[in-house]
């Protein structure tokens, strides 16, 4: 006969342990709200601030070299359907000569992917006209065109034209091998490997491009105004009338609207690219 020890059952705390209790959830911010989190506006408003300070400082000891940043907002306040018509006039210039120099570019950079001859005979006069003076240019430009819109918008496609080539002939020639033999065996065509392979695959480098001459754009209008005579209107005019007549205010209060337009700019391709792009590993780092 065995004895049995009986077994006491063990007691049960009612008190829940603390890694039992239900947390509270704590609301999240979303990614595209990301601006509102002080460490994303604060270091960009501190050094703003800075930078103000610095700049009345320098204004108030040399007043021909800096004007207050008062007298540059009273100038943008004064009269602010003058700039806006002004920075309008530019903005149009600088979209017109992208879009010619985008779709020239994008099409020799198909062409030069394609066909190392064509590769061979464009890179080389491509290069030249990106080491040569566009300044030296507007004024010949003048005399073939005449005191038109043309003489800035080719000063302006000329600008934009060799980042975009580059970056998408690179693009276009970057597929991995094993996705081209991939579609060699399936006897895709080159302009089926070109729709669905080569052009996908160049869409960073695209878009990196683009980020580059949208507001190199801006810079290619405002040299071209100041290079060009004969123009009556744009803020580059703007700034070599008011210089001339010592308004640097005026000259001040320009430079600030074509700031704001080329951030404008870049801000729009930067979200139309995460958009776009949302399946690429860099973007989805980024909202890592």
């Amino acid at each position: 006969m065995t004895l049995t020890t009986p077994t006491v059952p063990a007691r049960v705390d009612p008190t829940p342990a603390a890694s039992d209790l239900p947390r509270k959830k704590t609301a999240a911010i979303p990614a595209r709200f990301s601006f509102v989190k002080p460490a994303y506006w604060l270091p960009v408003v501190v050094l703003v601030v800075v930078l103000g300070l610095a700049w009345n400082f320098v204004a108030k000891d040399n007043p021909y070299l800096l004007p207050p940043l008062a007298a540059v907002g009273e100038a943008l306040a004064g009269n602010p359907g003058f700039y806006l018509h002004n920075a309008w006039v530019t903005l149009s210039v600088a979209l017109m000569g992208l879009a010619i120099g985008f779709v020239a570019s994008y099409v020799l950079a198909i062409l030069i992917s394609e066909l190392p001859i064509a590769r061979r005979a464009i890179m080389p006069v491509a290069v030249v006209l990106n080491v040569t003076p566009l300044v030296a240019i507007a004024p010949a430009l003048v005399v073939a065109f005449g005191f038109g819109p043309e003489p800035k918008l080719i000063v302006t496609a000329l600008i934009c034209f060799f980042p975009i080539l580059i970056n998408v002939s690179t693009g276009l020639r970057s597929v991995p091998q094993s996705v081209v033999q991939v579609f060699s065996t399936l006897h895709a065509s080159r302009i089926e490997m070109l729709w669905h392979v080569r052009m996908p695959s160049a869409l960073p480098f695209l878009f990196t491009s683009l980020r580059i001459v949208f507001p190199l754009s801006i810079i290619g209008a405002v040299v071209a105004e100041l290079a060009a005579p004969g123009a009556a209107e744009g803020l580059g005019t703007v700034i070599s009338i008011a210089s001339s007549n010592n308004r640097l205010p005026v000259v001040y209060a320009a430079i600030f609207c074509l700031a704001i337009l080329g951030s404008v700019l870049l801000a729009i391709i930067t979200a139309v690219e995460r958009r776009v792009l949302h399946w690429h590993e860099s973007m989805i780092g980024e909202k890592n």
